[in-house]
């Protein structure tokens, strides 16, 4: 062992020290992640990689967009009371499903039971001068018709809430692979050292509160730098941000230069990535005790775009988590992810429905409209939609899960706004024209973002990875204006 090393670990009981200074806990989920003298990881980013930036030198072409940011409807919001219209459903109403389209067909919990068919249970108007046909439940939404490209004919292969999202998030139902976000860290860093590069928020209700494990925006087998950050989306965003009491920020300064001469001593040994992400993360820290107050301090925003949102800042909701990701976007953050748990309506959907419609549907338009009047909204693209669908068959007063054609809206950066694309059948039923899987879409946003989705690839055990996987994807270039 380094004759210098020993020392200083003899004399310092490393996480007692930190501990105590409370900058150890500040250093977020990776950074306690393994020993000191832990096992190196089995691949690493190319040596000389910073923690903000991506492995490619430049984008494999001209990028559309800087960032994404994902509202992420959590627990399958229906298409059929959204953005999927289907007279014919309503005339089909209390009548048995056609047997020849669910024959064979994945149901999560009608499997075996009589199917009948439930007619859309709120009112779709045309929109803006598009014609987008949207449900009525949104009346702040319906605004954006002419801004939002709605997709009808997504499709995905998993028909429960938390393999669906994982797949939705790492295009493949496996647990413990990298999430979008990671690999859009991984490919392009950050453009901001004082946040991290990845940030998540989560708010709840209207329905069926499904969890969301924080794996959905794990790095994986990707060096840990490139995980996302989970924020509070009330109280404070981060805890233990602020030092303790007695320590000043220049003896801060002072505590962190001392854990990195440790983490350098070892790192020199093992040359661990792992390492030097814990180097990274406690610089990364230290400047979050600073810019982690001032991007919370809702003091300079003024009431009038506080009342576009319609919330009070810091209240949990989905609309202040709106209006923090605008903040966050501003300062340079990469992926931004909002979560909202409230979609699950296996009974009283139409109530359901419009309940947790009301929730987001103010938020989500300031969000797109004040990026807009900041001529943000052209680098930065907006994804609506949740992991997957509900069922045109009733069940009891709601819908099942549904993986065959769901819906989700495009906006911003290099989308053709004011169209739809694709469809499902007059039931709403199976995705037939112009099917989009998740992968497409996945494909879609590295495109988006400058990348070349095949292109992009991290070696583990022996194989080069890409968030798209082996099998088929493609750029849906119809989808882009």
């Amino acid at each position: 062992m380094n004759p210098e090393f020993h020392s200083l670990h003899q004399r310092l009981a490393r996480r007692t020290f930190l501990r105590r200074t409370g900058i150890g806990s500040v250093a977020l989920a990776s950074l306690l992640k393994s020993d000191l003298a832990g096992a190196v990881s089995s691949s690493a980013a190319p040596s000389g990689v910073s923690a903000f930036e991506g492995v490619l030198a430049r984008p494999h072409h001209a990028p559309r967009i800087k960032r994404v940011i994902h509202l992420c409807m959590a627990g399958g919001p229906s298409h059929l009371e959204t953005f999927d219209y289907k007279p014919v459903l309503a005339e089909m109403d209390g009548k048995p499903m056609p047997e020849s389209i669910t024959a064979g067909q994945p149901i999560a919990q009608l499997q075996g039971k009589e199917l009948k068919v439930m007619g859309p249970q709120h009112k779709f108007i045309a929109r803006g001068e598009s014609g987008l046909m949207i449900s009525d439940v949104f009346k702040h939404i319906s605004g954006l018709a002419d801004e939002m490209c709605v997709v009808k004919s997504m499709h995905t292969e998993q028909i429960n809430h938390d393999p669906a999202h994982t797949f939705f998030n790492t295009g493949t139902a496996i647990s413990g692979r990298p999430s979008m976000g990671s690999w859009v860290l991984y490919g392009l860093g950050s453009e901001t050292e004082d946040l991290p590069g990845f940030i998540v928020l989560t708010s709840e209700g209207g329905g069926q509160s499904q969890p969301i494990s924080s794996r959905q925006w794990h790095s994986g087998f990707l060096p840990s730098r490139y995980q996302g950050v989970q924020m509070h989306a009330s109280g404070n965003p981060v805890h233990y941000v602020g030092n303790p009491e007695g320590v000043g920020r220049d003896q801060q300064r002072d505590i962190v230069d001392a854990v990195s001469r440790i983490n350098q001593i070892r790192n020199q040994e093992l040359n661990d990535p792992e390492i030097a992400t814990r180097l990274a993360g406690y610089e990364m820290a230290f400047r979050m005790q600073a810019s982690v107050p001032e991007l919370t301090d809702m003091s300079g925003e003024t009431q009038q775009v506080i009342d576009q949102y319609g919330c009070t800042p810091g209240d949990g909701s989905f609309a202040s988590n709106c209006l923090l990701a605008r903040r966050l976007a501003e300062r340079g953050v990469r992926f931004i992810q909002l979560y909202h748990r409230g979609w699950d309506h296996h009974g009283g959907v139409k109530a359901g429905v419009a309940k947790t419609a009301e929730l987001v549907d103010q938020g989500t338009a300031a969000l797109v409209r004040d990026l807009k009047q900041r001529g943000m909204l052209d680098e930065t693209l907006i994804v609506w939609g949740g992991e997957f669908g509900r069922t045109p068959m009733a069940q009891g007063s709601g819908r099942d899960h549904h993986i065959k054609g769901f819906s989700m809206w495009l906006a911003g950066g290099g989308i053709r706004a004011g169209t739809s694309y694709g469809a499902t059948d007059e039931f709403g039923y199976n995705a037939v024209e112009d099917k989009v899987h998740v992968r497409d879409f996945h494909a879609t946003m590295l495109h988006l973002l400058g990348i070349d989705h095949k292109r992009l690839t991290f070696k583990f055990q022996g194989l080069d990875f890409r968030l798209t996987g082996v099998e088929e994807a493609h750029v849906v270039r119809e989808l882009l204006a």
